[in-house]
């Protein structure tokens, strides 16, 4: 990753994370991509795959 981007799986770097629950239902997910000009997307179950046993919390708020 470039200094500052946020590692979007952390696993894969060693690194332990949070899923927020607000990221459950989404049939596509966007993250960053290890810099800040890269866009990644993925299928919303393929996701949840790349993140196995990762705790899940109320991070931030949904709105419609």
């Amino acid at each position: 990753c470039e200094l500052g981007a946020v590692p979007p799986i952390a696993n894969a770097y060693g690194l332990e994370a949070v899923m927020d629950d607000s990221l459950e239902g989404f049939n596509d997910i966007y993250f960053e991509g290890g810099d800040h000009r890269t866009l990644v997307h993925v299928r919303g179950r393929d996701f949840h795959k790349l993140m196995p046993n990762v705790p899940h919390a109320t991070i931030s708020e949904r709105h419609h």
